[in-house]
């Protein structure tokens, strides 16, 4: 709608200059005539700028600024390409009863004309998240990077593991998915006992699971904090190298059964620094909903950014100090 908007204006002043307009008897255009009144161009920009030209306004700065500061890189796409995957799984699910087409329900969430500007939605919102994360790093200090290396940096791992699913299809009631979840854990207690009784790891994995990595004797390679879901990770962390986890570790892809074959050194504070100021930024992010906007703030500041509308000035001061100040 937004964007709409703003071409029907620009349209509107482009037809100013080509053909005779109305003229109000304050010299004011008029861009519709009603029996007894007429309603001016300058009425019209009012309402839409008490309306929506702010959003309008911040998001063409934002889009100049943004497209100078950074260029397109292959991680832009892919999150570009994710969130087209994202909307329209959501569109699929939640929507496709109320919008018959993905691109009228587009159109409706975003206010645009063609579904082809996603892209550039997209692409905002990307860039905005980049400024901001760069924006947060900044704020990172040594302290707070010696602090998190000595508590909580812990080095890389290798490890294995044997995936059991609970197969079921879509369609199936309570009763078969609950079924299915019994027999999966029953099938990686079995694995388990196997491996009790000295059965090799790697040939129980060719054999038994369900995970690209079976072909690999169940092998995932070398990986860090993070890397993993949170309940694998945890497990695997807390074995000893050359150890298997005695009870099914239950994640949203299924059961596991995970073997630790090695350990790593914990990298010198200097080669860690990069990833430890990435995820302390991460948090700060989390902890506070301001940051963001104050990022993006002091970004137009830099750049100079001056609105010369007073009304438009004073719903922007507003609109920063209600989100910085919450």
């Amino acid at each position: 709608m937004k964007k709409v908007m703003i071409a029907s204006l620009s349209v509107m002043l482009l037809l100013t200059g080509c053909r005779q307009i109305p003229k109000l008897k304050n010299g004011q255009e008029a861009v519709v005539s009603l029996t007894n009144e007429k309603i001016s161009v300058d009425d019209l920009y009012d309402e839409m700028k008490n309306k929506y030209a702010l959003s309008m306004l911040i998001d063409m700065v934002d889009e100049k600024i943004l497209s100078d500061k950074y260029e397109e890189t292959d991680e832009e796409l892919k999150y570009i390409e994710n969130q087209r995957t994202n909307d329209e799984t959501y569109y699929k699910f939640v929507y496709a009863q109320s919008y018959s087409t993905f691109d009228e329900y587009a159109r409706a969430r975003y206010g645009i004309q063609d579904v082809s500007e996603l892209q550039e939605i997209y692409r905002l919102s990307y860039r905005r998240n980049q400024a901001v994360k760069d924006y947060v790093k900044g704020l990172v200090t040594d302290s707070e990077i010696e602090t998190y290396y000595n508590d909580e940096f812990i080095a890389d791992i290798e490890a294995s593991h044997i995936l059991i699913t609970a197969d079921y299809s879509d369609d199936a009631t309570d009763e078969e998915k609950a079924k299915a979840e019994e027999e999966a854990l029953n099938t990686a207690k079995e694995v388990i006992e196997k491996l009790n009784n000295g059965e090799d790891f790697a040939e129980l994995a060719k054999t038994y699971s369900k995970d690209g990595s079976a072909s690999e004797g169940g092998a995932l390679g070398r990986f860090g904090s993070g890397d993993m879901v949170e309940e694998f990770e945890k497990a695997a962390y807390a074995l000893e190298v050359g150890k298997y986890t005695t009870e099914p570790v239950k994640t949203q892809f299924g059961y596991h059964i995970i073997l630790k074959t090695k350990e790593y050194d914990k990298d010198p504070i200097e080669d860690a620094k990069e990833e430890i100021v990435e995820t302390l930024a991460d948090r700060k992010i989390s902890a506070d909903s301001t940051l963001s906007y104050k990022a993006l703030d002091e970004l137009r500041s830099d750049n100079g950014m001056k609105i010369e509308d007073s009304d438009l000035n004073s719903q922007y001061e507003n609109y920063i100090y209600n989100t910085t100040n919450q």
